[in-house]
């Protein structure tokens, strides 16, 4: 609408008279958020916004689609929220949404910010119809301009939805074929006009989506997008990219001090601490061991599980390591459980249900100890250990004799499947356990891990934060919230590793950072190439106890 419309329409009221005012006063606002929030915050008990949370502030406002890569303690989340304030006010009659992995989760973020924010601009809670309705699974606040704010899940649950524009929280693990199918459509019907015309502004940020998050893997579908993003950014099509690391929040004074950081820096491995701290997009994207997307479609078990259950099918997959350097890579336990099909004569899925790090600075004798433990509570069918190297010490320890350092129980001694050593109690001795050369069918161990992945029968734990888990789940904190944080690790070092092509057309894999471990991702592979070659078939005994049949 030009001037000369807008003062057509003038009357004698002082509204009227005021009209023009009114509209460029709102057009500024629009324009400049972060000085509409300086007119308005208090002289004790506000913020003064900071240069990079202006720039933050002002392409949401301006821009068709934001991409923002920020580190932990960068403050994304409070800005975010800000300026869903800001367009609520501003735009009325609007529906926002802000998704994230869960609906629990999206409610919790907008619950915590939006009591920061009525602290630091109060004067904002004179624009709210009523108080916010908060709930476990739900949060709405409705606005006097008839807009309103609301939670989604990055999930088909949000299907049908509608909004009008989207914020999306830790995009990094966004799925692109179901956001094309679920969460793209969520914007499909634009905002009307107030008014008697009740028309569709040409001009406005109509089907807006925003992404927010810390950096992902090289490779995934959003990278792929926020490279998209970026040269849409170039090319002015109405897209921005913006990121950084924490020095820009640490310089401002947000979040942890230097100091802090850079202790996190020596206790984090270095993927987690590119991802969480420096906003880089981390891992192998060319000659990759995996497709990450599909490896990230893998993580779809909601829960762990503590022991085997009546009929249930595990194995355990050992890789060996003992140093007296903590910083050196670990031993690590796989514990898979095999589902089947009715007559149990195929393998439908094989779930990693938990894996658990076993301290290097332990002797052979003890890890011996903790390994035969872990089988007694998943009764688990065979146990695969890499006899290599340290693996041959681990070996040894399993065929004598091992009692609890605790209880005193006894816990057994094992034999052999695949070879002439001899254990300590040849009569007593349980035949479980299977010695395995790695190096010598290394090319299969991988090409059986890549067949895993794309055929989606690799089922691995999901993604969970801290604040997914109920307080008696943290409490029990190594059976209910330990094995997701392992998956997470596993994660990063399947996407620290690439295939190697060997000159005798084998192949194997490699590290792309030399310092980070791999030894979660041998203990999975090895369990789940020795399930694959002698496992795929069964015969049942009378008392349903099912035994792998071994050449």
């Amino acid at each position: 609408m030009t001037k000369n419309q807008i003062l057509a329409l003038q009357d004698d009221s002082v509204f009227g008279k005021n009209l023009y005012k009114y509209v460029e006063f709102c057009s500024w606002c629009r324009w400049y958020p972060d000085l509409f929030l300086d007119l308005i915050k208090p002289e004790k008990g506000g913020i003064n916004l900071h240069s990079d949370q202006r720039v933050y502030l002002r392409s949401i406002m301006r821009f068709v689609s934001m991409y923002g890569v920020f580190p932990r303690g960068y403050g994304k989340t409070y800005d975010e929220v800000l300026a869903m304030y800001l367009v609520s006010i501003f735009f009325p009659g609007i529906d926002l949404a802000m998704t994230a992995q869960t609906k629990e989760n999206a409610a919790e973020l907008i619950k915590d910010k939006h009591y920061e924010i009525m602290k630091h601009f109060p004067m904002l809670e004179n624009e709210l119809n009523g108080k916010p309705k908060f709930s476990k699974n739900d949060a709405e606040i409705n606005f006097k301009s008839d807009s309103k704010i609301d939670n989604l899940a990055n999930a088909q649950s949000s299907k049908g939805q509608r909004r009008k524009r989207i914020n999306i929280e830790e995009s990094a693990l966004l799925n692109d074929t179901m956001f094309q199918d679920a969460l793209k459509p969520i914007v499909e019907v634009p905002r009307y006009t107030v008014g008697k015309l009740g028309v569709v502004d040409p001009c406005e940020l109509n089907q807006q989506i925003n992404f927010f998050t810390t950096s992902g893997f090289r490779g995934s579908d959003e990278y792929q997008r926020s490279i998209r993003m970026y040269d849409g950014m170039v090319h002015l099509t109405g897209e921005i990219v913006l990121g950084s690391s924490w020095f820009l929040a640490c310089w401002y004074g947000r979040g942890s001090s230097k100091s802090q950081i850079l202790k996190k820096k020596k206790e984090m491995s270095p993927v987690a601490f590119a991802q969480n701290y420096e906003s880089k997009w981390v891992g192998c994207a060319d000659s990759a061991l995996v497709n990450i997307n599909r490896l990230m479609n893998c993580r779809s078990l909601t829960s762990t599980q503590k022991e085997a259950k009546p009929n249930d099918e595990f194995y355990l997959g050992v890789d060996v390591a003992r140093s007296q350097n903590t910083n050196n890579n670990q031993s690590s336990i796989c514990v898979a459980r095999v589902k089947r099909n009715r007559d149990r004569t195929k393998i439908i899925s094989i779930d990693i249900v938990n894996i658990i790090n076993i301290p290097n600075i332990l002797n052979f004798s003890t890890q011996a100890c903790i390994v035969k433990k872990v089988k007694k509570r998943y009764n688990a069918q065979a146990v695969v250990i890499d006899g290599n190297g340290l693996g041959s010490g681990l070996v040894d320890e399993c065929l004598k004799e091992s009692y609890d350092p605790i209880t005193n129980e006894p816990l057994g001694c094992w034999d052999t499947i695949n070879d002439d050593n001899i254990p300590e109690f040849p009569d007593e001795a349980e035949k479980i356990l299977y010695n395995l050369k790695a190096q010598s069918v290394q090319s299969k161990v991988v090409t059986n891990f890549i067949d895993m992945v794309d055929s989606k029968k690799l089922r691995l734990l999901c993604n969970k934060q801290l604040n997914d888990f109920s307080i008696a789940e943290q409490d029990d904190f190594e059976n209910e919230v330990s094995p997701f944080l392992e998956t997470d690790c596993l994660f990063e070092e399947v996407a620290n590793l690439k295939l190697k092509q060997l000159g005798n057309g084998k192949v194997t894999i490699e590290k792309v950072v030399k310092k980070l471990d791999k030894d979660r991702v041998s203990a999975l592979i090895y369990v789940l190439w020795y399930i694959n070659e002698f496992c795929k078939d069964l015969y049942a005994s009378s008392d349903y106890d099912y035994v792998p049949l071994i050449n």
